[in-house]
């Protein structure tokens, strides 16, 4: 896979397939972006695992914190690293090992040989990307807030259940 782009089809299946997030190097300070990454996962229906050695058993987004991947004690689906790139490699041994099916490198967050070793096991990858902005952009919910999504619909939004906008993906997007 070339991992300087990626194909929305590549990112939605992912987005729509993988319901399960372990977010490694989750933090509980509500300014940081891990945080806020949490929080939206959670509006949208997915199950989130923080994860950090330094909050291990502490409480997060209402989530008990793992102290590391090995900890977690149902299937995890995607691994979403919130570390620098020369952490990338250790975490993505340990997503092999704990049967993950991708590894979501954050923005900033690049690693080849890590990404080279978890295709090789047959996992999906995804560098450089948040998944917070994949599922913004290519629900067209993005566009709300006045950024271009490169993405076009005429698709009325999906109400929540408080009257608000609610957009979600579908497989027909």
């Amino acid at each position: 896979m070339h991992h300087d782009s990626y194909p929305d089809t590549y990112i939605r299946d992912i987005l729509l397939n993988h319901r399960t997030f372990a977010v490694v190097g989750a933090s509980a300070k509500t300014t940081r972006p891990s945080y806020f990454v949490m929080k939206y996962l959670l509006s949208k229906g997915y199950e989130v695992i923080p994860v950090n050695p330094g909050l291990g058993g502490q409480s997060v987004v209402d989530r008990t914190v793992s102290a590391s991947l090995g900890e977690i004690d149902r299937p995890v689906d995607v691994v979403d690293i919130f570390r620098n790139s020369e952490a990338a490699l250790g975490i993505t041994e340990d997503a092999i090992r704990i049967g993950a099916k991708v590894v979501w490198m954050q923005i900033g967050v690049r690693n080849d040989e890590a990404a080279r070793l978890a295709e090789e096991a047959g996992l999906k990858v995804v560098m450089n990307r948040c998944p917070k902005i994949e599922y913004g952009r290519l629900s067209g919910e993005i566009g709300w807030a006045g950024v271009n999504s490169r993405t076009l619909s005429s698709k009325r939004p999906v109400l929540s259940a408080k009257g608000g906008q609610q957009r979600t993906l579908r497989d027909d997007n």
